[in-house]
């Protein structure tokens, strides 16, 4: 009866080594949980690519949420959560230790200007767009528009999004003290349904609810943003600790794979890295890409 007894447990332990052997050798992690918070921008993208990946790491549980970059970035750099996305470098932020991070450009989010969807206005010049944020100009009629008061709606103050565009557009000049929200998503909702507002969101965010706004009489397409003819862009960045799991960094790769680049990326209508015929680094810099 012991003999007995004993095989079968020789058995049952061959067993558990062959599945445990099975599911290594096919690539597949053991049971994880994975978070990444931070950039609004690439929550769309990020969420969107969790199915894909759950195909491969059955057992992976991965959580997505918002709260802007800043808090992405504060997040991971003091371990509270494996991946923190955002819309700008870590050396841009203060307080981040940017040698303790690693840095991964999974795509690039255009920045556009919208505007309630009954404004007849649809063209700004940059020099016009500046001078509406910074609080110069307060009347549409001043941009060829209706007598109606421009309503500024701004995003909050760590907002990847916003360091950008201002960054882009406002060179150092104060912006006008406006209401700021934490989201592209809530953004948009306030500007459709407030007469004469303005704010602007990533390119993904945008829909019929809201009116797009050309700068310049560029409008933001996936081919003007490749070459830096619509200059309002920012990478967006998903950073992790240096000693993060295998299961954070199987969902970086998996977000960098042709898979994500080839379909996800356009189809949510970021613009993939590799398409990118010009590079910005941390200081505004452009320089273009080699080979291309």
């Amino acid at each position: 009866m012991k003999k007995g007894w004993l095989a079968f447990l020789v058995i049952v332990a061959g067993l558990l080594g062959w599945g445990a052997w099975s599911a290594h050798s096919s690539g597949q992690l053991k049971q994880a949980k994975v978070t990444n918070v931070g950039s609004t921008a690439l929550q769309p993208l990020a969420e969107a690519a969790v199915p894909g990946f759950n195909q491969q790491h059955p057992r992976v549980n991965v959580t997505i949420q918002g709260g802007g970059s800043g808090t992405g970035l504060s997040q991971v750099q003091a371990g509270a959560v494996d991946l923190g996305s955002s819309d700008v470098y870590a050396e841009q932020k203060k307080g981040i230790d940017a040698t303790k991070l690693e840095d991964h450009i999974v795509a690039v989010a255009g920045i556009v200007p919208i505007v309630n969807p009954k404004l007849k206005v649809n063209n700004l010049t940059t020099d016009q767009l500046r001078r509406i944020f910074t609080g110069e100009i307060t009347n549409w009629q001043a941009v060829g528009g209706p007598d109606e008061k421009i309503t500024i709606i701004n995003r909050a103050d760590g907002s990847g999004t916003r360091l950008a565009f201002e960054d882009l557009i406002l060179k150092g000049q104060a912006p006008k003290p406006a209401q700021e929200q934490d989201s592209n998503g809530t953004v948009k909702q306030i500007v459709a349904n407030t007469p004469g507002a303005i704010s602007y969101v990533a390119l993904p965010y945008v829909n019929s609810t809201v009116k797009t706004l050309t700068l310049n009489g560029v409008k933001a397409t996936a081919a003007n943003i490749q070459t830096n003819r619509w200059p309002l862009w920012s990478y967006e960045h998903v950073y992790l600790r240096k000693n993060a799991s295998p299961a954070a960094r199987a969902f970086v790769k998996y977000l960098t794979s042709p898979t994500v680049q080839q379909t996800l990326v356009p189809k949510a209508h970021y613009v993939s890295v590799d398409e990118m015929q010009v590079h910005r680094d941390a200081h505004g810099k452009l320089s273009p890409v080699k080979g291309k």
